[in-house]
């Protein structure tokens, strides 16, 4: 099962570089290639979702390399959080390719995609220039917001990642775009 999953992974990871080769000053930062590919990355993050892990770091540390022993090249914890924010597009592209059945009927909704305990706001640099402090149901957090419509299948039909600092209504014009939804 892994081995197809892996096969697409990194299929649609080939045509992205190629598209992001094509794209003119695409980052403003270096992009050094290193001993993770983008698709490796992506596989690890998609493993972890259907693992019965519940946090990324023993997932990493203890259950990855018993699980999946000589699939990876693995780096250090540390090194792959650092290296989660070249995700970010990736992951929204597939969501979006991924797209579910228009039904007629869609629900909208809100989470937060806190990067850190709130303790470690002030000396995260992972996400520094980018993840913005926001507040939700839950309180305050550093991070991102994932406003996302789905239908009554369940199935994500607009999905898009906010800075937390941005109102959940400001992003549903963006996310009905393209969309046939009544209010």
């Amino acid at each position: 099962m892994y081995h197809n999953g892996f096969f697409l992974v990194d299929n649609f990871c080939k045509i992205f570089k190629n598209w992001e080769k094509q794209s003119t000053n695409f980052y403003k930062t270096r992009q050094r290639a290193g001993n993770l590919t983008l698709s490796e990355l992506l596989s690890i993050v998609l493993l972890f979702y259907l693992s019965p892990c519940r946090d990324f770091k023993n997932y990493y540390i203890y259950y990855l390399p018993s699980k999946y022993p000589n699939y990876f090249t693995l780096v250090s914890y540390s090194r792959i959080v650092q290296l989660w924010q070249r995700l970010i597009l990736t992951i929204s592209i597939i969501m979006y390719m991924l797209t579910g059945e228009h039904t007629g009927i869609y629900f909208v909704d809100s989470t937060k995609l806190a990067i850190c305990h709130n303790k470690r706001t002030s000396s995260n640099r992972v996400f520094k220039r980018i993840a913005k402090g926001g507040d939700s149901s839950y309180g305050y957090f550093l991070g991102f917001k994932l406003p996302l419509i789905i239908n009554n299948k369940g199935e994500i039909m607009a999905i898009k990642i906010t800075k937390g600092n941005k109102s959940d209504l400001s992003a549903i014009p963006t996310l009905i775009k393209g969309q046939t939804i009544w209010w």
